[in-house]
């Protein structure tokens, strides 16, 4: 019975295993190799529980995002301090993490169908379908499904929705939070955008230092804070909100950040 034990979602863990094992293989020189990803905060990953604990962050590509904070993770638990040397670490991955993701990006091919079920937790969008803006009732399977996966582990969600900068974080997460109450961990990344297509699948250049900071849990009232309060702190968590636009502009931060990912990566092929 051991190797058909499925997840809540009816995904066989030995199939997800494997899954995530052979993508590991072929993503990690994504993040060790092409380029270089520098994390921060690999001990509070080891010091959270194992199960109701939500990942927030701000968002660069479809999937190269997801599946470097899989390799995090993963390397994390094993041991490694910020660090993703040797890829042993994913031979015994945790298998209980999932990532909320939109139910037709989910669905476009074959590869997007492999990636689901290595983890993907699919959602409606609101307010966006097939390329056009749209209004629609939230689905409450989709929230359902997000407090199943939570019970059962590690969820990551990108609760602006979106892969353009600086959009609003949307209400639905302040919801969930409110609900369910999980550990609220902050996840803050950078270089993605620039090392990789829009899609997250394709290499666009080589020699990037890509940054992911992993930040203490969030201090939050589950039962008096506001829904705007709890939204306007991950806005600040994941730093997305409107305040970081005002001493410069979009394009002009945008262009320095890539200025300053060049000018650190240099730097440390120095040391």
């Amino acid at each position: 019975m051991g190797i058909f034990k499925k997840n809540p979602f009816g995904h066989i863990l030995f199939l997800k295993r494997w899954l995530i094992r052979i993508l590991g293989v072929f993503t990690h020189q994504r993040y060790k190799g092409f380029n270089t990803l520098e994390i921060e905060g690999s001990e509070i990953i080891r010091n959270l529980p194992d199960r109701n604990v939500l990942f927030v962050s701000n968002h660069q590509t479809y999937f190269a995002d997801v599946v470097a904070m899989f390799h995090v993770f993963n390397a994390s638990l094993s041991g490694r301090d910020d660090s993703l040397k040797n890829v042993g670490y994913l031979w015994n991955p945790k298998l209980n993490v999932y990532y909320v993701a939109a139910a037709e990006t989910m669905k476009k091919s074959l590869l997007t169908k492999i990636f689901a079920y290595a983890g993907s937790i699919s959602v409606e969008r609101t307010w966006r379908a097939e390329g056009k803006d749209v209004k629609r009732q939230v689905k409450m399977s989709d929230i359902s499904n997000i407090g199943k996966a939570l019970n059962d582990g590690w969820v990551i969600t990108f609760p602006q929705g979106t892969t353009t900068p600086w959009k609003p974080i949307r209400k639905g997460t302040a919801h969930i939070i409110k609900k369910y109450k999980p550990i609220v961990v902050p996840v803050v990344i950078d270089g993605f955008r620039r090392s990789f297509d829009k899609k997250g699948l394709r290499v666009k250049k080589k020699g990037i230092l890509q940054n992911m900071v992993i930040k203490e849990p969030l201090d939050i009232d589950y039962e008096n804070e506001s829904y705007e309060a709890i939204i306007e702190k991950l806005e600040y968590a994941i730093e997305q909100h409107p305040s970081f636009l005002k001493v410069i502009s979009q394009k002009d931060l945008l262009a320095l950040e890539e200025e300053n990912e060049l000018r650190r990566f240099r730097n440390s092929k120095k040391i």
